[in-house]
């Protein structure tokens, strides 16, 4: 018996998977503020902790996103596990938000912070991210992409899934 939305759940594990050992790799190399030049005015690593959002938002008063970060997570792996996902982007997309919702629910649940280290063109002072943050905005252009083709006239987002 194959499992039901295969490819939902082989990206939520890998997407946690990396974006844990990514973290891990960062807060082992660097110190707190500490980082390297990786293509000199593109990317940096830059070891940084977020208690907040995405731009540090609710930093001050953040503690409900750790129960926030679980309960998407929850309801995400629970959605995965009863539902029949028969779109391979929809699968990718909410496997992808479950990665990212996990991964940064894990560090908030440990440690009340996230571990961000990803500088992208560090002149513009874009904020800091980490895996789990691309991870859910691939999910998000996932469904975006489904949307477009269905408007298109695709009509099944890009193909149904093989292992039903």
């Amino acid at each position: 018996m194959k499992p039901k939305n295969g490819l939902f759940w082989l990206i939520a594990i890998v997407g946690v998977v990396l974006d844990q050992l990514t973290k891990w790799w960062t807060v082992q190399t660097f110190g707190l503020g500490e980082g390297i030049t990786v293509i000199p005015g593109v990317l940096n690593f830059t070891y940084v902790t977020n208690p907040g959002a995405a731009w540090s938002l609710f930093s001050e008063n953040g503690e409900w996103l750790r129960w926030l970060s679980m309960a998407v997570s929850a309801a995400l792996a629970i959605y995965g596990w009863v539902a029949r996902i028969s779109l391979r982007w929809e699968q990718a997309g909410y496997g992808f938000i479950l990665a990212g919702a996990f991964g940064n629910g894990i560090d908030r649940l440990l440690a009340g912070e996230v571990v961000d280290f990803l500088q992208v063109f560090p002149a513009t002072r874009f904020p800091i991210f980490n895996l789990a943050d691309i991870w859910i905005n691939v999910g998000i252009g996932c469904f975006i992409l489904v949307a477009i083709l269905e408007a298109l006239g695709q009509g099944d987002g890009g193909g149904r899934s093989r292992g039903k």
